[in-house]
């Protein structure tokens, strides 16, 4: 017996579709999964949709569910938040998250979801996927006691790093942004939020978010001597020029890329993905992340939802996709 779903698919460029699925039933080792909502990862997502993914990264920005090649037809997607109908006795009926694309059931390997802790609401889980980035980072270049510590670039990745750093004792937090209207969601998360122009220099460690060129260049600007740069940002297939004149080699610099894609270095042999990812969720039973989904729209509407989001005319951090009534 199979069972129909339906999913949404980038056919084109620019061009999102709602396909009907049939569904296989799950094998001894496999869940049934029934989508209750999803996230739209926007940066990342917007680049995908735009077909602005680098030839040469194709592998590399695979979804761990994606079927299809890029730029299209693909099905592409990670911030997926349902409920198990059918598999092993201990997740039956349990909320889970997965990594899996916008979807309103698919059939996936047990290993492959993980539950959802009881005091985290299923809206505000499909962050999981972006706040194991943020945990990632910290543990590339973890704050010490007494750090002041920048994050350029308030969007969705940036913000679930600023939301972790105040947790830290000590650390002394500004948010950067253009956009003066992220004022708002700074200071839900507990932290100073200022211009780029107004960003206080001297900082100890910078993490960038921002995808932007200026942005990384100001991020090396705040840098106290031997200060580092995480880049966090994913630019897709656009250039980014720097300036490493200046101070950058006499204030001996440093900018390190992380990659959720790997576990730090640092934490490789004690952490694995599966671990990384149940701590994203355990920190999510903190309310404070609720400021970051701004907006919410049914599942038939995610075709012009990421129109809207890649063209700029619908701003947001993550926005929310229900499904309750597919």
């Amino acid at each position: 017996m199979t069972r129909e779903a339906h999913a949404f698919w980038l056919g084109t460029p620019g061009h999102g579709e709602i396909r009907p699925v049939r569904l296989p039933d799950p094998g001894p080792d496999e869940v049934l999964v029934r989508t209750r909502c999803s996230g739209v990862s926007r940066g990342t997502e917007t680049l995908v949709f735009a077909g602005r993914v680098p030839a040469d990264q194709y592998a590399v920005m695979r979804a761990p569910f994606q079927e299809g090649e890029f730029p299209a037809p693909v099905k592409y997607g990670y911030l997926n938040v349902g409920v198990v109908e059918a598999g092993p006795a201990d997740l039956l009926g349990r909320t889970v998250f997965c990594l899996y694309p916008h979807q309103t059931a698919y059939v996936v390997p047990a290993s492959a979801v993980v539950p959802v802790p009881d005091g985290v609401p299923p809206g505000r889980a499909v962050l999981a996927g972006t706040v194991e980035t943020a945990v990632n980072a910290l543990w590339d270049a973890p704050p010490l006691l007494g750090d002041r510590v920048t994050v350029v670039g308030a969007g969705m990745v940036g913000c679930c790093v600023a939301a972790l750093l105040a947790r830290f004792p000590g650390v002394r937090v500004e948010l950067v942004d253009t956009d003066l209207g992220r004022a708002g969601v700074a200071g839900a998360l507990g932290v100073d939020f200022v211009s780029p122009q107004r960003a206080s220099a001297g900082r100890d460690l910078v993490v960038h978010a921002s995808a932007t060129a200026a942005g990384l260049q100001r991020s090396l600007e705040l840098l106290r001597p031997e200060g580092t740069v995480v880049e966090l940002s994913w630019y897709g297939d656009r250039p980014v020029e720097v300036s490493l004149g200046g101070v950058f080699h006499s204030g001996r610099l440093t900018v390190r890329g992380s990659q959720v894609g790997m576990v730090a270095p640092a934490r490789r042999g004690s952490r694995s993905y599966a671990d990384r990812l149940a701590l994203a969720l355990d920190l999510l039973a903190d309310p404070v992340f609720d400021a970051l989904i701004t907006g919410t729209s049914r599942f038939a509407e995610l075709p012009d939802v990421l129109g809207r989001l890649t063209s700029g005319e619908l701003p947001a951090l993550c926005h929310l996709i229900t499904y309750d009534e597919e």
